[in-house]
């Protein structure tokens, strides 16, 4: 009788001790589930290389002759991974600090009534990635890809100013097949991009911009991963209150998208990573202020949403520049 209730003991112990192995075995097999889709994307592409709404406002406008420079200082927190319906894949923290300054020189001869000009612009980046179940990712820090804009033209007329702009990315900033720490893309990138801005008042204090920039990116050599190209666009509506002869305070709203247009090409890419293209779509509020004829300093705040395949959150931005 004893031993008859001995092995009936174990009997329920050894099965207790399968459900509990089978249960273990389900929490692991759901955790890389959850860990795997935030862990691709850091060998995947999930957005263009152009630091989205920097342009939004103002963005037909060419800065007087002689150089310039101007500083910017854009921070994206992304705290959620999208898929392809929009559906969240996993959750963390993506964080993309980016300090952009620029140089611009202006001519004071002009090409087919185009003022000439040119710019480089030299970024320094900080970045992250961390997982909620997994912890720290990824994260690196230090001079990024670098931008130039050898031939920009830019038009101005009473209610209307235009630009039309190429510029490449050189791929100047840190990158090494496999390491977690890099900071650059590891390809070229060829840029054509256009600035309008429409002034809806002879006083030009309403106005409505837009930029476009159409990304052609080169093959990344290390891992033979041709990128897919990358269209963009930034918006604003604005309206100007004077403040005496040259200051200035200039408020509206803003916006950018960008969208993926053909697919990522390479070796290692699989047909669903191939055909997954990214969406982005932000709506924000925006201040300028010009402190004096040549000062100005700027804000910009941009909330995501809809996102499709990449990343989603919010960025703001500060800015600044001085026209020497």
């Amino acid at each position: 009788m004893v031993s008859y209730h001995r092995d009936t003991e174990n009997t329920e112990v050894a099965q207790r001790k399968q459900k509990y192995m089978t249960v273990i075995r389900v929490i692991i097999v759901a955790l890389c589930v959850c860990v795997l889709p935030i862990v691709r994307p850091i060998r995947a592409q999930v957005r263009g290389v152009y630091p989205l709404g920097m342009s939004a406002t103002n963005s037909g406008v060419t800065p007087p002759p002689g150089f310039s420079y101007s500083n910017l200082l854009a921070i994206y927190s992304r705290d959620k991974f999208v898929g392809t319906r929009g559906e969240i894949l996993a959750t963390g923290e993506q964080s993309v600090v980016m300090d952009l300054n620029s140089i611009v020189w202006v001519s004071t001869r002009e090409i087919m009534g185009a003022k000439f000009s040119m710019s480089a612009t030299l970024p320094v980046a900080n970045n992250s990635l961390t997982s909620d179940i997994t912890g720290p990712i990824s994260g690196g820090a230090g001079f990024a890809d670098s931008y130039y804009q050898p031939f920009i033209l830019g038009w101005d007329t009473k209610r209307a100013a235009i630009r039309g702009v190429y510029g490449f990315l050189a791929p100047t900033g840190k990158f090494r097949e496999g390491a977690n720490d890099n900071v650059g893309s590891g390809y070229w990138t060829h840029a054509l991009s256009s600035g309008q801005t429409f002034y809806l008042t002879q006083n030009r204090a309403t106005a409505v911009s837009a930029f476009q920039m159409y990304e052609v990116h080169t093959t990344q050599k290390s891992t033979q991963i041709h990128p897919g190209q990358t269209l963009n666009l930034d918006y604003s509506a604005t309206h100007t209150i004077s403040f005496g002869r040259d200051r200035r305070l200039q408020l509206g709203m803003v916006g950018y998208h960008q969208w993926q247009l053909t697919d990522k090409t390479g070796p290692t890419i699989t047909p669903a990573q191939a055909s997954a293209h990214y969406k982005v779509n932000a709506l924000g509020v925006t201040s300028n202020l010009n402190v004096t004829s040549k000062v100005n300093i700027g804000f910009k705040y941009f909330q995501e949403f809809a996102n499709r395949s990449t990343f989603q959150g919010h960025s703001i931005q500060f800015s600044g520049s001085v026209n020497f």
